[in-house]
């Protein structure tokens, strides 16, 4: 039997995560999200984004009247405010305070009722059952063990969760290779590709890749 309680290497990654995220990559990830111009390879990332979110969403009832579902790893909120717009009642978590200030910031005023915002860890039992949860790109800098131990404890608690992982392709290791000659200090947080089929989740399933440009992520659902 895993151990489902969060290790040390997780929270030290998840500090990592959280000080890129509050610090110099607020701006760039509230520009990314935006509709302000932003360079060729950045629109790359931007369209990648739009379609792994709309590929993830398709995976969740179109009404979620009645549904309580984690938006785990919200960002600055853009699947959060689809969702409360399909009637769902919305936990909007994420690591980064003023990434969930720029969400609660940009949420319509008709929907802002149906979602909570909290920054915090997606992974904390406190934050109770849902019917879904969704993680877009916030479980994809965490090592094997860490991702399987976190998946485990969620499937615990909820009836589908549709996440990402950053595939491991040719590409993508060569990216990852060549970032780890970078000064730990330049780098942000380092992506960990995974391989879905020698993840030890019960009840996952592959549902698609997104590549465009330099964005690559894999959507997978785990569905007990």
């Amino acid at each position: 039997m895993r151990d489902l309680a969060p290790s040390s290497s997780y929270d030290n990654t998840r500090a990592r995560v959280a000080s890129y995220f509050d610090g110099t990559a607020t701006r760039v990830w509230e520009r990314l999200t935006s509709d302000a111009p932003v360079s060729r390879i950045r629109q790359t990332v931007r369209a990648g984004r739009d379609s792994m979110r709309a590929l993830m969403l398709d995976q969740l009832p179109t009404d979620l009247r009645g549904a309580r579902v984690l938006d785990a790893g919200c960002g600055t909120g853009a699947a959060s405010a689809e969702l409360a717009a399909r009637g769902a009642d919305v936990l909007a978590i994420d690591i980064s305070p003023k990434l969930v200030e720029i969400a609660a910031a940009r949420m319509p005023e008709g929907l802002a009722g149906r979602v909570q915002f909290r920054a915090g860890d997606m992974l904390a039992a406190e934050l109770g059952r849902f019917d879904h949860v969704i993680a877009m790109d916030s479980l994809i800098y965490y090592t094997r063990p860490d991702l399987e131990a976190a998946l485990d404890g969620l499937a615990t608690r909820a009836g589908q969760i549709v996440f990402t992982v950053a595939p491991r392709t040719p590409l993508l290791m060569a990216m990852w290779h060549t970032g780890r000659l970078f000064p730990r200090a330049d780098r942000s947080p380092t992506m960990i590709p995974q391989d879905h089929k020698r993840l030890g989740v019960a009840g996952l399933s592959r549902v698609g890749r997104v590549s465009r440009g330099f964005y690559i992520s894999e959507c997978l659902r785990v569905q007990q």
